[in-house]
């Protein structure tokens, strides 16, 4: 058969075979792009939340006291270890008391020598035998030596130097030899009471003002007990394992800083805070009984800024929506607005869903439960 006769009996052929490829391309599974997307939602629910500020602030020593003679003298004796506790009433110092002790022995003497007249007057005035003038000079003179007398007695006992309260003192500011008086400047050394122990820290009055707000408009319930609580993170990062006690709130406000200060008290037992350490103190302020917090991955940002969530209404259509955000709690988002009880927020497959598209809602699998990371995943 010619060449030309054969290829003009193949082409049916052709045709017939596309013809039945086509028809097979017809009954393929539906393109991909018009399947209904799976995305991961979380179902929002409400919960107790304490609210917390984490403030920065100083240590301060409960008490100080400053070591100062009474008496004029030379320092005789230190009878203390510097850096060491001492306590209420311990001598620290003595200081030479011959001059007082002779001061002392005096007075008596003269004492003695009053009381004696004015014993004998008394007799004599009731016969007559004196004037009454002379009596009353009598009795003045001893009560002046009375007096005298115990005045001698305290410069006596300030000879010893004690300490006015009970902590760990410094370092001692004279040595033996020192010539010290009464009323100096200087100190001879500072005791400082170490437990308990001040922590001294600064928050806006803006802050304040709207705990305030939320507290008058029933949006926050007052902690009870546990408002006055407060807990410490030291320098180092480590957690400062005694609880304390907010103290006090001063009623003014620092017009260079625009910040009140607020104290707390906490003990102190192994004196591991030291006054001037830096710390972090976890102030408790109240507890918002109905409190919305979403996951960080449910929630981003327009280009105006704006926090925006995208939820999954009755008819598995996606919404966007914008909410409110007040502040980040661990990996979650405190919510002041925008989302309600039960809304169902999209935390996976955000980057494949549009407003207004129909979705499949599954059980999200990177957060748990509790609506928190699940890092496991999302390393994975």
């Amino acid at each position: 058969m010619p060449v030309k006769s054969v290829r003009a009996a193949l082409i049916p052929l052709f045709v017939v075979t596309a013809l039945l490829s086509a028809c097979g391309d017809s009954e393929a599974p539906p393109d991909q792009a018009n399947q209904v997307p799976q995305v991961g939602v979380v179902t929002v629910a409400s919960e107790n939340f304490l609210m917390t500020s984490e403030l920065p602030g100083r240590t301060k020593a409960y008490r100080v006291a400053e070591v100062r003679p009474q008496v004029n003298g030379i320092i005789q004796k230190r009878l203390f270890d510097e850096g060491s506790e001492v306590k209420a009433g311990q001598q620290l110092y003595q200081i030479d008391a011959a001059v007082y002790e002779a001061a002392l022995k005096s007075a008596e003497a003269t004492r003695l020598s009053t009381n004696t007249l004015a014993e004998r007057y008394e007799v004599l005035v009731e016969d007559r035998a004196v004037s009454q003038q002379a009596y009353d000079e009598a009795r003045a003179a001893k009560l002046q030596a009375d007096a005298a007398l115990e005045r001698a007695r305290i410069d006596v006992r300030y000879t010893r130097v004690s300490a006015p309260i009970a902590g760990r003192i410094g370092r001692s500011a004279v040595t033996e030899g020192a010539l010290v008086s009464n009323g100096q400047v200087q100190a001879l050394a500072t005791i400082q009471q170490l437990d308990p122990i001040y922590v001294d820290v600064t928050q806006p009055a803006r802050d304040l003002l709207a705990l305030r707000r939320d507290l008058d408009a029933g949006r926050l319930e007052r902690a009870g007990d546990n408002a006055a609580k407060a807990t410490l993170r030291l320098e180092d990062g480590s957690e400062y394992e005694h609880e304390g006690e907010l103290e006090f709130s001063e009623v003014s406000v620092d017009s260079g800083t625009g910040s009140v200060t607020l104290r707390a008290v906490f003990p102190n037992p192994d004196r591991i805070l030291l006054p001037g350490m830096f710390v972090h103190a976890q102030l408790v302020s109240g507890e918002r009984s109905e409190a919305i917090l979403a996951p960080q991955q449910g929630v981003t940002r327009n280009p105006r800024g704006e926090a925006v969530a995208m939820l999954v209404n009755a008819d598995n259509q996606v919404e966007r929506r914008i909410v409110q955000t007040e502040r980040t709690v661990g990996n979650r988002w405190l919510i002041s607005g925008g989302l309600n009880v039960g809304d169902r927020l999209i935390t996976e497959g955000l980057h494949m869903v549009q407003p207004g598209m129909t979705v499949e809602p599954v059980p999200a699998a990177n957060v748990d439960n509790a609506g928190t990371v699940n890092t496991a995943e999302q390393e994975g």
